[in-house]
């Protein structure tokens, strides 16, 4: 494997591979031979923004394998890194990520990359214009093996695991519904969870409803891209503003908040927008009478009682954490199928 970028880029077969490791990895934990997977392979991590489960589940599970890895948080600890391109470097940032991700990607035997979106403009966003020039720059110089840790509109690692939760929790795939629903949140969060969830969802073959107010309809060409999963693997994929509707004989309801595509980088407009919506925080009544054994999913971190209810939250339809523990087992088999093969001392 080459790199692991976005879930698009990968067959049914090939993920579900990679989901048959991970369950093997976590059913088979013996620490002495998972210790020799990967003597002497390194690991970069470069995070351009915070992270606890993402950092921490690869510092883990690569060490599990037998390898190590460092992180770079740019501006903590290391130079402000800029990532424009044409740009007059007279501010803050000492270095350009061309000449950063050659250097760390020459320390490394793979390399991961977390940038967010910048909020501003969507038609960059969309097109994961800074995920994609940093790619073509480490594609260009020194080409290891690349992990998008979450970029603008993707977050592949979230997805594998999340696909891990499902199988784990006997969530059909054909016939079985997942409610991606909007939740209201004190600020516009990136596109790149719920992107992902939705084209995962659709590309294991369920039927996939995203739940939102009109206002917070997903652009165009994420729906149209988890569409395209949806017909290779018999699923649907369908948005509506009813609740009542989306949530009928739901198996999953994944609450996840994000910004207005009408208000995109407007921060007063956006905030006008989000205090209409202050009864979608979900809670018991959303699943019952519609959904009363369905299970709850978030990716975490989730605010207590601004998204999720702690009644819900805390109760036993919540998977969030065995959600939030399979990003190890899934990352952990990216790695071993990435790493495993190489050649003693080959970059």
């Amino acid at each position: 494997m080459k790199r692991f970028v976005s879930l698009s880029e990968h067959s049914r077969e090939e993920i579900g591979e990679l989901l048959a490791l991970a369950s093997h990895l976590e059913k088979h934990p013996d620490p002495a031979a998972l210790a020799r997977t990967l003597p002497g392979k390194v690991l970069g991590l470069l995070f351009f923004n915070p992270s606890l489960r993402t950092l921490s589940s690869f510092q883990a599970g690569m060490a599990r394998l037998g390898g190590s890895c460092f992180v770079i948080s740019p501006g903590q600890g290391s130079w402000q890194l800029e990532t424009r391109t044409g740009v007059v470097m007279d501010g803050a940032a000492a270095e350009h990520v061309r000449e950063a991700i050659p250097v760390l990607a020459g320390y490394a035997h793979a390399l991961g990359i977390r940038s967010f979106a910048g909020g501003t403009d969507l038609e960059a966003d969309l097109a994961d214009a800074t995920f994609a020039a940093m790619a073509a720059t480490l594609e260009a110089s020194y080409p290891v093996p690349l992990i998008n840790l979450e970029s603008a509109i993707d977050h592949p690692c979230q997805a594998l695991g999340d696909w891990k939760t499902l199988d784990d929790l006997g969530v059909p795939a054909a016939g079985g519904k997942l409610v991606l629903t909007w939740a209201r949140h004190p600020k516009p969060l990136p596109l790149a969870v719920p992107a992902t969830v939705v084209q995962m969802a659709a590309a294991r073959g369920m039927e996939v409803t995203v739940l939102r107010p009109e206002e917070y309809a997903l652009p165009e060409p994420l729906m149209e891209r988890a569409q395209g999963a949806a017909a290779l693997s018999g699923g649907s994929v369908a948005e509506t503003a009813d609740r009542d509707a989306a949530l009928r004989g739901a198996h999953v309801i994944y609450a996840k908040s994000w910004a207005s595509p009408k208000h995109y980088g407007d921060l007063s407009a956006e905030s006008d927008l989000r205090a209409r919506y202050a009864d979608w925080t979900v809670n018991e009544s959303w699943f019952r009478p519609a959904a009363p054994g369905a299970r709850f999913l978030h990716c975490l971190p989730v605010r207590r009682n601004v998204v999720v209810a702690d009644e819900v939250l805390d109760g036993p339809r919540s998977a969030v954490l065995p959600q939030a523990h399979n990003r190890m087992w899934a990352q952990m088999a990216v790695l071993h199928r990435m790493l495993a093969g190489l050649k003693k001392g080959a970059p």
